[in-house]
């Protein structure tokens, strides 16, 4: 396969790499010298016995050696080394007896000729490679018997000589020297063959071929000693060596077997990677490792991803190669898939749950037995295994990111959303200096809507993308840039261009940048945009309060038709003051010595004796002072502490009017009440309760609403009102004749009492109009008996005057203030006429909640949707 630019090699540490080098030309040529030492040690002692006219053993004799020698390498045993496998035999027996019956110059060419035919043999029956190893393996052997038969010469050993000390030491000699050519041949071109460190070699050598070579020369001895005697001792030599061998091929199985599955298990750990390149790395590592493979590769052919390959070098360099462009499925992939590989291929299909996602391939330096086949089966699943919870992990991992990205990212845009606007401009303010400045613009396009409604939601949304093109291309790499919805956008920056004139400037540059003409849908638009800009330090401010202020910045450059505005702190009417209000106001509500009331009698006209009590709400706040409901009525009307603040205002008005019943005075007590409170259905319950928990009679309790409730079409606030009906509390409309739908009300609700506004009666001395009102007020509650009550009575001219109407009942500064619980309870007791000690001060327009100008001690309020 062609080399992709795209290769990624993944090294594997060099203590663990255990792919095979090619041998190269030192491996070649240390093999041909070898064989040209063995032709010439052939040669050589041919004509050695040709020279000195030693004695040819009879063809039996020479028959029966050979037959030795070929049996000796007949049997061998398997020892795994590294990457390789060794096959050592019994040939220092057979070498004994050679030496021991043949001369000297004779036992080259019987190996020769013997090993040639058993490596011949091994070749047709597909237990040696192929020729060249068959020839090597021939001339090692033949070389070191060779050397071996002239060491025995040298100590003097002679043909059937007689079995005395010399003899032994010489065949003892001749088979050292056989072993430690014969396996200093081996350990050395194993460790180039297989790329293994020789003293490794040498420990496996040590471990393995010592024992059998020293077990073997005792066999091959007794032989020799029981020959001398009767030569049918030499029978016993074959069914000997099988048997030592045997022995020991057991004992080397069972080493083998047991290295094996311990690497098997060590290779099979390593593949714990979420990782596919990792994962491939270790897994074709393990397979060099654990089945002498030259080289390998894992074909990947399965979803996800194009099929690839990855293959290892005899460096330990993994390489991940994709399939080149065009490449069709049943196509080669691969180095090692295609024909004359030879039998030395191994490979083993990678199944999950029996789909393919792959194929493991080994070019291995011997054909697997059938134990290796069996370990490859099972390497191959777990290295399958490990792929696929690679290429899952993957797949989640990428799915995450892609989850992430989508939640922090507009999918329109590709701009950052609110919630990363949030999270990320946090981090950015946090990881600054306090005092740095930072700087937000928030931008909202003017008349998108016609956009989206004359051109279509794709011409809004091509607009949308060439806004978001414009903004990012005015802003800095550091700039946090954000779609926050519809058509707002906003960027978040630092550093000097933060400040408020430099962020102004910037704003006004932006907005005309957006202002250029641009083609939509065919049409050419001009952009026009408003946006609000707020500077501020990093450590005064977070991101919200930034977005809050930038809000109210950009809807003050829509009021004024700009298209920048800076936010000023004095327009801002709503800030987070008010969310620490409502969280103190939880906490006086848990206590009972913050809020109080304040009670001002109704009176009737012209006795002047009081006919009931409005009560209004204070609170003594312990850092804010003396507050009226003008400063946190409309705060808690829009929050959940509403019902709890309206049971708290009922249970006190209930308070005062039990103590005035205890004292002999039975004056009900008004509380206004929310339009929202009318929408809760457990009202009637609670009022109930209540009474019940104070002894005061249902008709006891006034509750004033406003003519804002006849708006409603709920149900609820209609079952509401007659349940409260039908405990027998009065009901009373607050300001009647400020809204437009008066004489509609008095139609819907069922009512005790009609207040007439105070802006009316404060008029009705100078005005006519608001004379004729009060007198249509008063007859039309007298027609329909209802008690009409005239609220913020300040002066006698005003009194005298209602008087003259036919007006019953007044309420105002000109009678009394309103005054606290205790002063209340003794100023009403006997029921007395209510008659001013104070001096009345001067006349004005009221302003506060109390019917008649403020006291001095602060001034009294009843907001637009009231609560006392």
């Amino acid at each position: 396969m062609p080399p992709s630019t795209g290769t990624d090699p993944v090294r594997i540490p060099a203590q663990r790499s255990s792919a095979v080098a090619s041998p190269g030309a030192v491996w070649r040529w240390s093999w041909y010298l070898m064989r040209a030492v063995a032709v010439l040690s052939v040669v050589g002692g041919l004509v050695y016995t040709l020279v000195t006219g030693a004695e040819i053993p009879p063809p039996a004799v020479l028959a029966a050696v050979c037959a030795l020698v070929v049996l000796g390498h007949v049997l061998v045993v398997r020892v795994r080394t590294g990457t390789g496998v060794l096959r050592l035999g019994w040939g220092e027996a057979a070498l004994m007896v050679a030496c021991y019956f043949v001369s000297v110059g004779l036992v080259p060419a019987v190996f020769l000729v013997s090993v040639g035919l058993q490596q011949y043999g091994g070749l047709r029956a597909g237990k040696v490679a192929n020729r060249r190893k068959m020839v090597n393996n021939t001339a090692a052997l033949t070389v070191s018997a060779a050397a071996a038969a002239t060491t025995a010469a040298l100590f003097g050993l002679r043909p059937e000589a007689e079995l005395d000390g010399r003899t032994v030491t010489a065949l003892v000699a001749g088979a050292a020297v056989f072993l430690v050519f014969s396996a200093g041949i081996v350990a050395g071109l194993a460790t180039i063959e297989f790329d293994q460190r020789a003293a490794r070699v040498a420990r496996t050598l040590i471990r393995t071929k010592v024992p059998m070579a020293v077990g073997n020369a005792i066999v091959g001895l007794a032989m020799i000693a029981g020959f001398a005697g009767n030569r049918m001792w030499l029978l016993v030599l074959p069914p000997s060596l099988w048997l030592l061998h045997q022995t020991f091929a057991f004992r080397a199985v069972n080493e083998d077997e047991r290295r094996s599955w311990q690497t098997f298990a060590e290779a099979t750990r390593e593949l714990n990677h979420l990782d596919e390149p990792q994962a491939a790395a270790a897994g074709l590592d393990g397979a060099i490792r654990l089945f002498g493979g030259r080289t390998g590769e894992i074909v990947i052919d399965g979803p996800p991803g194009p099929p690839r390959v990855y293959s290892i070098a005899g460096d330990g360099v993994v390489t991940r190669v994709e399939a080149p462009p065009g490449h069709r499925d049943g196509d080669p992939l691969g180095d090692l898939a295609g024909p004359g590989r030879g039998r030395a291929l191994a490979t083993r299909a990678l199944l999950v749950a029996g789909a393919r996602i792959g194929e493991l391939r080994i070019l291995s330096a011997n054909v697997l037995n059938r134990r290796d086949a069996l370990m490859l089966n099972a390497y191959g699943d777990a290295l399958a295994a490990s792929l696929h919870d690679a290429a899952t992990n993957s797949e989640l991992r990428a799915l995450t990111e892609r989850s992430d990205h989508d939640a922090n990212h507009d999918p329109l845009t590709g701009l950052v959303n609110r919630s990363a606007l949030l999270a990320r401009g946090s981090a950015r303010l946090g990881a600054l200096d306090t005092a740095a400045p930072v700087a937000l613009l928030l931008l909202d396009i003017n008349h998108f809507k016609e956009v989206n409604t004359t051109l279509g939601h794709k011409a809004g949304d091509s607009l949308l993308e060439i806004i978001a093109e414009r903004l990012s291309a005015r802003s800095a790499p550091a700039d946090l840039v954000v779609r926050l919805g519809g058509d707002e956008f906003a960027v978040l920056f630092a550093g000097t261009g933060a400040q408020q004139p430099a962020a102004v400037e910037r704003a006004r540059l932006l907005a005309a940048d957006l202002a250029r003409p641009t083609e939509v849908a065919g049409v050419q638009l001009s952009v026009e945009a408003s946006i609000g800009v707020v500077a501020a330090a990093a450590g005064e401010i977070d991101v919200t309060e930034l977005l809050r202020r930038a809000d109210i910045a950009m809807y003050q450059a829509k009021r004024d038709g700009a298209s920048v505005a800076w936010y000023e702190a004095d327009r801002d009417n709503a800030s987070t003051d008010r969310l620490a209000l409502l969280a103190e106001l939880r906490e006086a509500l848990a206590g009972r010595d913050q809020l109080y009331l304040d009670l001002q009698p109704v009176v009737g006209l012209p006795s002047r004796r009081p006919v009931s009590v409005e009560a209004f709400v204070r609170w003594r706040h312990p850092r804010r002072g003396t507050l009226t409901p003008k400063d946190f009525v409309r705060a808690v009307e829009q929050s959940e502490l509403l019902g709890q603040f309206t049971r708290y205002v009922l249970d006190a008005a209930l308070d005062f009017a039990a103590k005035l019943r205890a004292v002999g005075t039975a004056l009900p007590v008004s509380v206004n009440l929310s339009p929202r409170s009318l929408h809760d259905r457990q009202l009637p319950a609670d009022v109930a309760h209540l009474l019940h928990e104070r002894d005061v009679p249902a008709n006891g309790l006034i509750l004033e609403i406003t003519e804002t409730v006849v708006l409603s079409e709920d149900r609820v606030v209609d079952e509401v009102l007659a349940e409260l009906r039908a405990l027998g509390v009065q009901l009373s409309v607050d300001d009647f004749g400020t809204g437009c739908s008066a004489l509609t009300f008095l139609t819907r609700v069922a009512l005790d009492e009609v207040k007439v506004d105070r802006t009316f009666v404060t008029r009705m001395v100078d005005r006519p109009e608001a004379a004729a009102i009060v007198r249509t007020t008063v007859e039309l509650g007298r027609e329909l008996g209802r008690r009409v009550v005239a609220e913020g009575v300040e002066t006698p001219e005003q009194c005298a005057a209602l008087i003259a109407l036919g007006c019953t009942t007044a309420q105002g500064y000109h009678f009394s203030k309103p005054m606290p619980a205790h002063t209340a309870v003794e100023a009403l007791r006997g029921n007395g006429p209510v008659v001013r000690t104070d001096p009345a001060p001067p006349r004005r327009r009221a302003t506060n909640g109390s019917s008649g100008p403020a006291p001095s001690g602060g001034a009294t309020y009843r907001a637009p949707s009231p609560l006392s």
